[in-house]
């Protein structure tokens, strides 16, 4: 779809400068951007870049020269990366999900389906459920019993939504993400070696060998609105009480949810994190990839943590955190320091022990 430059100046609050009715198809990085293409020219870095390049037009930073650059039209903002969140939105078509339901899909007929939804091709939807308006499923989804799923949301191929897992509004799943399969919830008939373990911080005592006996998941899963839920991500059922997700968040691929979390609103997470079992995350907190959170503890509010931290215990509110175990992270990048010395400190040590004489030696 072709946009004109002042229609996307108006959809970004942009300053346009230059030829307003020129058309924009797709955006791309200056050295590659084509005729049609709008420039993301955002800092004076890519001033190079726009004279390989054929775009016409182009965001630049805030007092560029435009025409010495050699472009009919330019858009400025304030804050470029936002611009780019709404130049996304307006180029991307989404996934190609024809109107209707697809003759294949498999749909109970208890369930109910809000007006305009679009379902493709072999989808089944199952016993009691209800989605909401404009839905949008694309091919080979899966939506348990008794599921409640809110207006305007799009489900990419591949999701599977387990039964009585409850939905808002506007959310969006990529592929394979899977919504409510059971925890990892297991019990032995007497006191197992981890229990023991836990309590002794470390001695496993005279636990016996024991086989596993599942608790079942019956608390679902409950959804605020405005999620989005990367590509094979996890959450997993509550034992009793649901596992929840608040409004906003955004949760990146491969990452695992456990049963009973408590997720705050407008958290961000990035691939691979994994929260355990019934700990509680604060509101607007952000992990980085591979975060790992400790079970049932509490995460307080806008908590920052740094790619590959291990969060082992209750965090106050808006710490940043680092490393493994978890530390403040100018705490982690004094430790870092210290290690990176410890060579040296070693070779100071030893040349010391030469030049001291050994105990009961003669002078």
């Amino acid at each position: 779809m072709m946009h004109r430059l002042d229609e996307v100046a108006t959809a970004l609050s942009a300053r346009l400068e230059g030829d307003g009715s020129l058309k924009i198809g797709g955006a791309a990085e200056p050295a590659t951007a084509g005729a049609q293409d709008l420039a993301l020219a955002m800092s004076p870095k890519f001033a190079e870049g726009l004279s390989q390049g054929q775009a016409r037009a182009a965001i630049l930073w805030e007092g560029a020269d435009w025409r010495a650059l050699g472009l009919e039209a330019a858009l400025f903002v304030p804050r470029p990366r936002y611009a780019l969140a709404g130049v996304t939105a307006m180029l991307d078509p989404g996934p190609e999900i024809p109107a209707g339901v697809h003759s294949t899909a498999v749909i109970d007929p208890s369930a109910q389906i809000g007006a305009n939804a679009s379902i493709g091709p072999f989808c089944v939807i199952g016993r009691d459920v209800r989605i909401g308006a404009n839905a949008r499923i694309a091919a080979h989804c899966s939506i348990g019993s008794e599921a409640r799923i809110g207006d305007d949301v799009l489900l990419h191929a591949g999701t599977r939504i387990g039964a009585r897992v409850a939905i808002g509004d506007r959310f969006i799943a990529q592929p394979s993400a899977v919504i409510g399969a059971d925890g990892l919830s297991f019990v032995t008939p007497e006191t197992s070696a981890v229990e023991q373990a836990r309590a002794t911080l470390g001695d496993t005592g005279d636990a016996k060998g024991q086989a596993w006996t599942r608790i079942h998941s019956l608390g679902a899963v409950v959804i605020g609105d405005d999620v989005e839920l990367g590509a094979n991500a996890c959450v997993d059922s509550g034992t009793i009480r649901p596992t929840r997700i608040a409004d906003g968040c955004k949760i990146d691929n491969l990452v695992h949810i456990a049963h009973n979390v408590e997720l705050g609103e407008h958290c961000l997470l990035a691939a691979l994190v994994g929260i355990a079992g019934s700990t509680r995350v604060g509101n607007r907190c952000v992990f980085g990839g591979q975060v790992g959170v400790s079970d049932n503890i509490f995460v307080g509010d806008d908590v920052i943590a740094s790619g590959g931290t291990k969060v082992l215990s209750n965090v106050p509110a808006g710490r940043v955190l680092m490393g493994y175990p978890a530390v403040k992270m100018d705490t982690h990048v004094e430790i870092y320091k210290a290690l990176r010395r410890l060579p040296r400190l070693l070779g100071e040590v030893r040349a010391l022990q030469k030049a001291v004489s050994k105990p009961g030696a003669s002078d």
